[in-house]
């Protein structure tokens, strides 16, 4: 799955993966009241209103893109119809072609942390017969556990070839609590960095490890230090456009060929009908909105690239 990723990502020129995380206030009012006439202003008619937005959104973005990252806790707040659409969202970017990333965080050791690495990414047989649960191609992990709560994750995608990507320094202001502290002289996201690496060489692709990492995008000396500390590891970047990040500050994320790295954006394209530059789509039109940023973003990717090279 690794290599069909930054495959994509070559023939499409964009290094670019859409955050699927939808709130209720980024829904507009006309899919909402549909939603509602439908089937009750309950947590079945929010869980239609919630597929409905993420469809349009998908018909729009697909052909640009090379995958998709559904945030599993905008969908557990609406309880088991939540994740039924979270469900249906990742089985329906599938179909269009998308690389599918499960942003579910999750973290814990032996049993537990192969029940959760099972339920994303496995499979499981009963009375003969085999079903997958949720079935993403990449999950997002915490590593602090250690390797007792990434490996059980890691044995799971060697069988199906699949991959995750492991926090390693995210984008958050109070994420230097801990990350940012001192061991021996450096900082902790780098001797995570340096044990990623270490996890990568055990389930590697063409070019790229399955194993990947998280670093934010609003830390851009911090991303090329750990650039260098894991040179075959697909770097997914938060942290672009509402959380500040921009494109020239991502070039250090990216090794010298253009690759390396996928960039997010969630709310910037999600919701970009509500942001200044797209008033102009309204409710109506919010799924051509997010079309048009998703080709700004790869077009300021673009610009920043080609800046840094000269």
């Amino acid at each position: 799955m690794i290599n069909k990723l930054v495959e994509k990502m070559e023939n499409l020129s964009a290094p670019i993966m859409v955050g699927l995380d939808p709130m209720l206030d980024f829904v507009p009012k006309h899919i909402l009241e549909k939603a509602f006439s439908e089937k009750g202003e309950n947590l079945e008619g929010v869980a239609e209103a919630i597929w409905q937005y993420n469809k349009g959104i998908v018909d729009a973005i697909y052909d640009l893109i090379p995958a998709v990252k559904p945030q599993i806790a905008m969908y557990e707040q609406f309880g088991i119809e939540g994740l039924q659409v979270f469900k249906k969202t990742v089985d329906y970017c599938k179909e269009k072609g998308l690389v599918v990333i499960g942003d579910i965080k999750r973290g814990d050791i032996g049993s537990t942390s192969a029940a959760y690495a099972t339920g994303h990414l496995g499979k499981v047989t009963i009375g003969g017969k085999t079903y997958r649960g949720f079935d993403e191609d990449f999950a997002t992990i915490n590593p602090y556990l250690g390797s007792d709560g990434v490996i059980p994750f890691i044995d799971v995608c060697k069988e199906e070839k699949k991959g995750l990507f492991i926090l390693v320094k995210t984008s958050n202001p109070s994420s230097g609590e801990f990350q940012d502290q001192l061991i021996n002289g450096k900082p902790l996201y780098e001797l995570v960095g340096e044990k990623v690496a270490q996890w990568g060489e055990l389930h590697m692709g063409n070019s790229y490890s399955y194993i990947g990492a998280v670093v934010g995008a609003t830390y851009p000396e911090m991303g090329r230090v750990l650039r260098e500390i894991m040179p075959k590891t697909l770097i997914l970047v938060p942290g672009y456009g509402a959380q500040g990040g921009k494109g020239e500050d991502l070039v250090p994320y990216f090794n010298k060929d253009g690759l390396g790295a996928i960039v997010n954006s969630s709310r910037g394209i999600i919701a970009a009908y509500k942001a200044k530059g797209y008033e102009k789509y309204g409710a109506e039109g919010y799924a051509d909105a997010s079309r048009q940023a998703v080709i700004d973003m790869r077009e300021d990717l673009k610009q920043a690239w080609m800046a840094a090279k000269k």
